[in-house]
């Protein structure tokens, strides 16, 4: 068993050691720690680590907080519920059957636990996180995320209802009778198929880790680093400028090329300024502001406000509304968000074009595609299109790079996500999903 208690406790550790500050990880590190504790058995006398008159309260934390810590875990995984007031009232609620417990344990002789208690309410939250499990997975669009939430699934689906059996109602049938046996194969397997898909997928964020934290991070000093540079720029451009101008007024008007120079500095001046905010606009830290928007709608105002573009670039813009979703957004960054997939569709497309954007939802959530048909990404260079600062278009004189890293704030703001396909010479593909949360409702044929 020590073997047992090893493997869960090097799990929980390896999950907090990965993300700490990350609410699912701290959840599934607390339900890994509470079933290993059921291993610390294996150490009572006559081992001679630790006294007999303990082993209750092992039996006690081991099976009073492992649902407990496993519901809550799998409602912070999937979002349900999405208020954190209401989140925090589920936690105080769901703990009470455990203080319950502790009760009937202490005014039970020899300390023991009664099984038929523990199975009323241990049943009911293995069954409700198993639930919460599967209906995510079916309602998740992003096929990232999806894919993630697919192994999660497999991995912990088989094992509670294992555990739940051969434990809980093992224990109701037949009390004190050796279940371990049985249930350590269902721990082999949830942690063989975790350690096998940690390497090649990424489970609960820790190959992950390595793929999206850094950018977020990155995200995070930017926008603060961008901040202070830009207040310094603004302050000295400010400085020179002044001092051109000084410079201009008491110089003879009839010092043609001094004055000429001097003009051709503050119109750098002017033109670093003007750059700087463009950055920091599309860097700072913002709030949205989320209310009900229809998504048809806000597409063909859109459309109208980026005609000119598409006619000077020879562009067709098709949508495609295949529902007309009213979503719960911020209009305004959502707006300037589609405007910049559609710029960048426009640029990769130096001979005219064709971009379609695609509306779609569901049970799943809703999705907005913004698919093009020109030049396309290398593959070695999209992993890194939402990075600050990096651009595939060279080094042109309007483009900072911070247009996608942008949307992805946005998105991720949202609550949401956005994915990216690309292939040379074919085109490019960008998905915005949102939970399906953030759906109202969908229009009827008779909102047209």
């Amino acid at each position: 068993m020590i073997y047992y208690v090893v493997a869960l406790w090097s799990a929980a550790a390896v999950l907090l050691f990965n993300q700490p500050r990350s609410e699912v990880n701290r959840w599934a590190a607390f339900f890994l720690w509470s079933a290993g504790i059921g291993g610390l058995t294996d150490l009572l006398v006559p081992a001679g680590f630790i006294a007999a008159r303990y082993e209750p309260w092992i039996q006690y934390l081991n099976h009073t907080l492992t649902p407990y810590g496993v519901l809550i875990f799998c409602m912070v995984y999937t979002r349900r519920p999405e208020n954190h007031k209401r989140m925090r009232d589920f936690k105080i609620g769901l703990f009470l059957p455990v203080l319950a417990m502790l009760a009937q344990v202490l005014l039970t002789e020899a300390y023991r636990i009664h099984y038929g208690w523990l199975f009323v309410w241990t049943v009911p939250y293995y069954v409700a996180a198993c639930a919460l499990l599967i209906r995510a997975l079916s309602h998740e669009m992003n096929p990232q995320k999806r894919k993630g939430m697919w192994i999660t699934t497999w991995i912990m689906v088989p094992t509670l209802l294992g555990v739940m059996l051969l434990i809980n109602v093992g224990n109701l049938i037949s009390p004190g009778y050796d279940s371990f046996r049985y249930v350590s194969l269902f721990i082999l397997y949830s942690l063989g198929v975790a350690v096998i898909c940690t390497f090649v997928y990424g489970v609960l964020g820790v190959r992950l880790k390595f793929e999206r934290d850094p950018l977020d991070r990155t995200m995070q000093a930017v926008s603060s680093g961008t901040s202070m540079l830009n207040h310094s720029i603004k302050n000295e451009i400010g400085k020179i400028a002044m001092s051109a101008e000084n410079v201009k007024r008491l110089l003879p008007q009839d010092n043609g090329v001094a004055i000429e120079q001097l003009e051709v500095i503050a119109n750098s001046s002017e033109h670093l300024l003007a750059m700087a905010g463009r950055m920091q606009q599309q860097m700072k830290a913002f709030k949205l502001v989320e209310q009900p928007v229809r998504m048809d709608q806000l597409l063909a105002e859109l459309q109208l406000r980026e005609q000119d573009l598409l006619r000077r670039h020879e562009v067709e813009m098709n949508v495609i509304c295949r529902q007309r979703p009213w979503l719960l957004a911020d209009a305004v960054h959502l707006k300037e968000t589609i405007s910049n997939l559609i710029r960048n569709s426009v640029e990769a497309m130096p001979e005219g074009g064709l971009i379609t954007i695609t509306v779609t939802a569901g049970r799943k959530g809703a999705a907005i595609t913004v698919k093009d048909n020109g030049t396309g990404i290398p593959s070695a260079q999209q992993e890194l299109v939402f990075e600050p600062f990096y651009s595939t278009k060279g080094h042109k004189k309007d483009n900072f790079g911070l247009g996608l890293s942008y949307v992805y704030n946005v998105m991720k703001k949202s609550g949401g996500s956005v994915s990216l396909e690309s292939r040379e010479s074919v085109g490019t593909e960008i998905s915005l999903y949102f939970p399906r949360s953030k759906i109202i409702r969908l229009s009827g044929r008779e909102e047209a």
